[in-house]
């Protein structure tokens, strides 16, 4: 109170320091001189708007308008920028002035150090022969990592930009390169036109090269990135736009090039997504995915997809209704179907409407969808091109019984109508009427022991029963079955409505769960589904015949571990499906992988098969990480793909290491290895990141 109120009087006294707006000054001891000097001593303080000012002696002189400060001296603009300086002379405002032995902090990692700094309006801060550097300089250590020395440099506090003079990048202390003129976005700017850090890739197959980005801010809500790719085998210009409007946003990558793979042919990718809201709760959105060739993705490292999807679709959803129309485009990159590929579905389109009500007691739905489906084959029937048009009603309830059990009953019909062309084994217009019905009982018991762990345990019993009435329907959307716990309780295992699964079944579950008080939980579920007659799948999807497969599941859920299993087998205990999957990350460590193992099933051209996919990190020191990822077929005794990867990152510099080689061949992709190294250094337009924590100078 003393502090600030002797501040006030001399502050009134002195009308030139007063009249400066919002200006304050706060010291241990404050006096008058003679000479019309105000002297400020001890612990100072001086604020003016978002400036202060720290110090041990501050001395204003009347007469001159100018404040002379001895330090140590803190100069704090906002939240982003520091200045450390020994003594300055400033004006009143703390805009204008020199300051020696100084130092530049810009959001706390990049510093910037020279013998005389000048602030110029309050925006520049102009620093003569200065080294700038993120990185932590200790006595015993007093070499950076990496450094900028230059004959000058201006920081311009409006537009966040760095600019150098006369610019000598060191590593360790020794000369890499030499610029006379240097433009860099200081750490508080996200987005500013200028060239981003490169990047260097070399293949078997291209060589080595660089990837130089430039980056265009095209004002507050659009950019766009251009990305040479420098090789001796190939020129290649990479692209990304990117837009956001007030509705949503949109997104462009891709990619041009002439190389020496492909002799006289353009090649190049385009991907593209984008999601607009539109009035009445619509939304309209796309993804665009196109291609030159079936090997480009591969050879320059941009995607293992081996098949493509372009769709816009319109959609609203609520919470009793629902609509979605779609148009999608489909291209296949497998090797194995490009030779078949005007006779895979090439466009797709649909519609869906679906609302729910309060009827009867329960939930009623009503749903109506449509699809059309176009192959290029103009041949029977492999260019089979099929229209629906389907209706559906369904009907919901459940309730609790007295003794916990819960009691549900559905209720159903589904009509449809096809067009068929180009198939004579169908019925030009075929139709079908498939209701169906079902009453399932669940048990749920729970109990805590003394411990406090927590049991529960629920067995469930369905019956079901579905029957269709009509002509033979050409099966489009229900090829891939997959038989899980998720559908163990479904009307059907099929994953569309081309296909209904006819007859009476039984369908028995029980779950079991345990949560521990120590945090861990322990899960269990198992079933299997009976039927009054054989159902018509087959072999492979652990379904067919008159009983499936038994399905066990598993999931075991800690802190840093979790451990799932899924498996599907037999009365004789033979595999038909044995999935394991484990993930781990224990701070240092961190592991995932997958054992997958699949009986073969001609049906679905699917061959059998038993892999394992790997995934591993280890940090071995603080700042040094290693990685490890890899696909290897078990059945053939060979590896698919194999990766390593060793990364360096420090508070001020990262440097990422990789190594990988893919050994797939086929007509159109050969085997080829690819070795990366990006380097990135914290404190130009990139905020912290992911910076490890400044080491810590001894003594």
């Amino acid at each position: 109170m003393i502090r600030r109120f002797a501040a006030t009087l001399c502050l009134a006294a002195l009308p030139a320091l007063a009249q400066a707006q919002t200006a304050s000054l706060v010291a241990d001891r404050l006096e008058i001189a003679a000479d019309d000097r105000l002297i400020a001593e001890g612990e100072v303080e001086v604020l003016y708007g978002t400036t202060r000012l720290t110090a041990t002696r501050v001395i204003f002189d009347r007469s001159e308008d100018r404040l002379s400060i001895e330090g140590p001296i803190t100069l704090t603009e906002g939240e982003d920028v520091i200045v450390l300086a020994d003594a300055a002379a400033l004006d009143p405002e703390l805009r204008n002035g020199i300051l020696t032995s100084a130092r530049l902090v810009l959001d706390r990692q990049l510093q910037l150090a020279a013998n005389r700094i000048a602030r110029v309006d309050g925006r520049y801060t102009e620093l003569s022969k200065s080294v700038a550097s993120a990185c932590q300089v200790c006595p015993d250590n007093p070499v950076p990592t990496w450094e900028i020395r230059a004959r000058r440099i201006v920081h311009d506090e409006l537009e966040r930009q760095l600019y150098f003079e006369n610019a000598t990048f060191r590593l360790l202390g020794v000369p890499i390169f030499y610029i006379p003129r240097l433009r860099l976005p200081d750490p508080t700017l996200e987005r500013a036109t200028g060239f981003l850090l490169p990047s260097v890739r070399t293949t078997s197959r291209l060589g080595s090269g660089l990837k130089l980005p430039y980056f265009i801010r095209m004002g507050d809500h659009a950019d766009l990135t251009l990305a040479p790719y420098i090789s001796p085998r190939t020129d290649t210009l990479q692209f990304r736009y990117r837009q956001a409007v007030a509705p949503g946003a949109l997104e462009f990558e891709g990619a041009i090039t002439s190389d020496e793979l492909e002799p006289g042919k353009t090649r190049g990718f385009l991907f593209g997504e984008g999601s607009f809201a539109l009035p009445r709760d619509y939304r309209l959105s796309f993804d665009l995915e196109l291609v030159s060739d079936s090997a480009y993705l591969l050879d320059y490292g941009g995607s293992e997809q081996d098949r493509l999807e372009s769709e816009v679709a319109l959609e609203r959803m609520r919470r009793d209704k629902f609509f979605r129309a779609s148009v999608t485009n489909f291209r296949t990159l497998r090797p194995s179907e490009l030779s078949i590929e005007n006779e895979l579905p090439e466009v797709y389109g649909t519609v869906k409407w679906e609302r729910r009500y309060d009827a009867l007691g329960g939930d009623l739905t009503l749903g109506f969808d449509t699809y059309t489906l176009y192959r290029e084959s103009s041949d029977s029937p492999e260019g089979r091109d099929v229209q629906r048009l389907a209706v559906d009603v369904g009907w919901r309830d459940d309730t609790t019984l007295a003794n916990g059990m819960v009691a549900e009953a559905r209720l159903g019909a589904a009509a449809a109508g096809y067009a068929v062309t180009q198939d004579d084994s169908f019925d030009e217009a075929p139709g079908r009427v498939a209701p169906r019905a079902a009453v399932a009982l669940r048990w749920p018991l729970g109990r805590t022991n003394a411990s406090g762990a927590h049991h529960l345990l629920e067995p469930v019993v369905q019956l079901a029963w579905a029957h269709s009435t009509g002509d033979a329907i050409p099966n489009e959307d229900s090829r891939l079955i997959e038989f899980d716990e998720g559908n163990l309780f479904g009307f059907g295992r099929y994953p569309g409505d081309d296909a209904v699964e006819d007859g009476a079944r039984a369908d028995l579950g029980l779950r079991w769960t345990r949560y521990d008080p120590a945090g861990w939980s322990l899960g269990l579920a198992g079933g299997r589904v009976l039927r009054l007659e054989d159902s018509g799948f087959a072999e492979g999807t652990g379904l067919s015949g008159d009983s499936s497969d038994w399905l066990v599941s598993g999931q075991l859920a800690m802190d840093d571990l979790t451990l799932t299993g899924r498996a599907l087998f037999g009365s004789d205990l033979s595999f038909t499906r044995n999935e394991m999957r484990l993930a781990y990350d224990g701070g240092r460590a961190a592991v995932s992988a997958t054992y997958l193992w699949l009986e073969a099933e001609p049906g679905q051209n699917l061959l059998e098969t038993r892999e394992l996919d790997l995934d591993a990190a280890w940090r071995i020191t603080p700042g040094w990480t290693g990685r490890l990822d890899g696909r290897f077929d078990l059945d053939a005794e060979e590896t698919s793909r194999a990766g390593l990867g060793l990364v360096y990152q420090s508070e001020c510099l990262t440097v990422d290491l990789s190594l990988s080689r893919r050994f797939t061949s086929s007509t159109s992709v050969s085997p080829t290895t690819d070795f990366g190294l990006q380097v990135s250094l914290a404190g130009f337009g990139s905020g912290a990141g992911d910076a490890v924590p400044a080491r810590r100078c001894r003594g």
